[in-house]
């Protein structure tokens, strides 16, 4: 396990395209059919890492209280499936299925999505308005495997609160913590 900070993309970038294959439908996806009225949450996991482990239940509980408020959300996974087989897109299934997950679980295969994103760790969290303006990036919550944290999806849900209200959202945010994409060797 790497840990491994993320990048924080600008804020205000304009979520960035992508075509990718649903491994529970599929189906081909991109931002503009994932996103909703009120905003849309990309979120980079994948199958092994702990960290993902530690959080998936939240992930998945912010999907569903979400969704139902305008919200959008897909997940995708970046991984080199030749040195990690255990994030390949059979397995992403079943990960989604286990984890009851009812939203897109995209397969990155060329990795230009986490590249575009400016993806570096897992979990990794965009966050865009209305506009497809990313208003927040960063973590979770304080939560992480071992720290006796609970996880509480604060820092996320306080975000997603604050479009779908109209609130302001600080800049003040910090970065999410996980292991590192598994980048190909030969892009």
């Amino acid at each position: 396990m790497s840990n491994t900070l993320s990048n924080m993309l600008p804020l205000g970038t304009k979520a960035p395209f992508f075509l990718l294959k649903d491994t529970n439908s599929n189906d081909y996806f991109s931002f503009d059919t994932i996103k909703r009225e009120k905003g849309t949450l990309i979120v980079f996991i994948c199958n092994h890492c702990p960290f993902v482990h530690h959080v998936i239940d939240e992930i998945v509980m912010i999907a569903n209280d979400y969704r139902v408020q305008g919200i959008g959300v897909a997940a995708i996974s970046s991984n080199d499936i030749l040195r990690y087989p255990e994030d390949s897109p059979e397995l992403m299934t079943e990960f989604a299925l286990r984890n009851r997950m009812d939203f897109p679980y995209l397969y990155d295969a060329q990795q230009e999505a986490a590249r575009a994103y400016n993806a570096t760790c897992t979990p990794d969290f965009f966050l865009f308005d209305a506009n497809d303006q990313l208003v927040y990036r960063g973590q979770l919550d304080d939560s992480r495997p071992g720290n006796a944290i609970p996880v509480s999806g604060n820092d996320l849900r306080n975000a997603i609160d604050a479009i779908i209200y109209n609130r302001a959202i600080s800049e003040n945010q910090k970065p999410s913590l996980g292991c590192n994409i598994k980048w190909k060797l030969n892009p």
